[in-house]
């Protein structure tokens, strides 16, 4: 089966699945769209039990989909661009601080608390791993997916500034967790003994500032030139070729591209809405195009993953490892909040609200950048492991946290009323 037909048949399901979730299920898009995902797969590993050949064949067919690659080099500039280019950056302005502590301090702390408690807890199932490898896991389930996020999270009509937190610190934590990821990777390819100090800063600081540094640069220059015309579909078809371009050149240059992207998208956002730079019709036509490519993209992401379990050997021993990193991740979630709104709080002009702390916690949703980071480790690694670990973590976050987030923030008594929600980002 060709790459169209593959691409046309996936298209097809994620709309039939659409359809009958929105008919229905009446579930968030994407749980319900990975809840159906997961149940057909499931239903097809029965039927390949069978050997029916049209089954065998699609499966085959998933199999040839190369999950990492689709998400970190094509989906997730997209995705990240298209949820920046929408968050209000007056209200993320206010909010810097802890939306800046949250993902420069909590994501590295929540990824050693990972590595440290799985590298414990590993061998009490059979399955003892280096440390070098449960740092890998820490590194890459601790940034809250903005994907997740913005899909499910969004809608839990929680307060604006609660909102702008959590999706402002899963925009830029996914990026901070993506330059740990390569840094680790990097020391376990070459061996700790191998790696200096200074070359691990290096690596850090060439993505992290090579990737805001370039964002800026793209974002700016695409602002300049938009200002200059008013002509919506060359306006599209600018930040189309901002986000294909600048994701190609950011792997070019060995920089972060997903915070190359976020940055790019917060600057031609602020830029077209507070400087006048587009018109009307025009503004309008670039955020509806926007939020077209996040729902397809989406539905294309989570459908994928549901898929993913038709491919993937979860054996007894990894699942119940990955119900115990459930818990991992979570109080490690716990400690990587508390302690950067702990130091917050030593700042006069900060206050979090009541709650913050609860949602900010059970709403760090994990989705496709965690098991596209584990799908590409090489295979000399203990790779099979670590993406099952991943799956349960992942599946159990959209689903259980995801399906729970909503009904958590009205018992808390923080969701807003419905009527007041007028924009879709904050």
């Amino acid at each position: 089966m060709d790459l169209y037909t593959a691409l046309a048949l996936l298209l097809v399901i994620a709309a039939a699945f659409a359809y009958v979730n929105l008919r229905f299920l009446k579930m968030p898009t994407a749980i319900g769209l990975m809840v159906l995902g997961l149940v057909a797969s499931l239903g097809l590993v029965g039927l390949a039990q069978f050997e029916v050949k049209p089954v065998l064949e699609f499966a085959k067919l998933v199999n040839r989909l190369d999950f990492s690659t689709i998400v970190m080099q094509v989906m997730l500039g997209f995705l990240l661009f298209a949820g920046a280019i929408h968050v209000d950056t007056r209200r993320l302005g206010r909010l810097r601080w802890p939306v800046s502590v949250l993902a420069l301090v909590g994501t590295p702390l929540s990824t050693g608390l990972v590595a440290g408690a799985m590298y414990l807890l590993l061998p009490w199932f059979g399955l003892p791993t280096p440390f070098i490898y449960c740092l890998l896991f820490g590194a890459l389930i601790s940034p809250t997916d903005p994907v997740a996020v913005l899909s499910i999270l969004t809608k839990a009509n929680i307060p604006k500034s609660l909102e702008t937190k959590i999706v402002g610190e899963s925009l830029f934590n996914d990026g901070v967790g993506v330059v740990l990821f390569v840094v680790t990777l990097e020391v376990a390819l070459l061996g700790p003994g191998d790696v200096t100090l200074p070359h691990a800063l290096g690596i850090f600081l060439r993505e992290t500032v090579g990737g805001l540094a370039l964002g800026t640069a793209l974002g700016l220059g695409t602002g300049w030139l938009l200002r200059t015309i008013d002509n919506y579909q060359v306006e599209v078809l600018i930040t189309l070729a901002l986000v294909a371009g600048g994701t190609a050149l950011a792997t070019y240059l060995h920089t972060s591209g997903p915070l190359a992207m976020v940055m790019a998208g917060l600057l031609v956002g602020h830029f077209s809405r507070s400087g006048g730079m587009l018109s009307d019709a025009s503004q309008d036509y670039v955020d509806k195009f926007w939020e077209l490519i996040d729902e397809v993209l989406n539905a294309l992401l989570f459908v994928l993953m549901g898929l993913e379990v038709l491919v993937l050997h979860i054996p007894g021993r990894t699942v119940l490892a990955g119900v115990a990193a459930i818990v991992v991740v979570l109080v490690a979630r716990l400690a990587a909040v508390a302690l950067p709104l702990g130091l917050l709080r030593i700042r006069s002009t900060f206050r979090a609200s009541d709650h913050s702390l609860t949602v900010l916690t059970w709403g760090g949703l994990r989705g496709g950048l965690s098991v596209a980071l584990a799908l590409s480790l090489p295979a000399t690694m203990p790779r099979e492991l670590l993406v099952g670990i991943t799956y349960v973590v992942v599946v159990f976050s959209i689903i259980g946290q995801g399906l729970t987030i909503g009904p958590l923030v009205r018992w808390l008594g923080v969701a807003q009323p419905k009527t007041d929600e007028v924009e879709k980002h904050a």
